[in-house]
């Protein structure tokens, strides 16, 4: 039997987006060339491939998304101390979904301020965003 879904990925991303702020890529591109890093952390939620074929914004912080909830709770034996620090905190992924669902998460656990970058990766590139290319590390042998 077919499973019946009652709240679908639009209703959630949609919730999401009426809850959370949503940072234009020409905000977050003239809050990146202001310094203002010192206060706000880009977080890029992409799967490493992702980050690998694409580039990342220079700087930004990468948490994949299956981690995000476990690196936020300074509870967890995973936590990340740039999740504990008096900054506000700008989620990307590819197109701006995923990063919507992250940043509600991330402010329904209480992290803020919390802000997502609305059109993610491609909006920033597009908008003539740094970026540059990624390398996985190499595993030492």
């Amino acid at each position: 039997m077919p499973q019946t879904i009652h709240r679908g990925i639009k209703a959630m991303i949609d919730e999401a987006n009426a809850e959370i702020e949503t940072v234009s890529a020409a905000d977050a591109i003239a809050a990146y060339h202001s310094g203002a890093d010192s206060e706000v952390v880009i977080v890029d939620i992409r799967d490493p491939r992702e980050i690998e074929r694409d580039g990342k914004i220079p700087g930004a912080f990468s948490c994949t998304r299956g981690m995000l909830e476990f690196w936020i709770d300074p509870q967890s034996p995973y936590a990340k101390p740039i999740f504990q620090g008096d900054k506000k905190f700008i989620f990307h992924c590819a197109g701006g979904l995923r990063s919507a669902l992250a940043a509600k998460t991330a402010q329904d656990m209480g992290l803020k301020p919390v802000a997502h970058l609305g059109g993610g990766f491609a909006a920033w590139r597009d908008a003539g965003g740094p970026v540059e290319k990624w390398e996985p590390k190499k595993a030492k042998g």
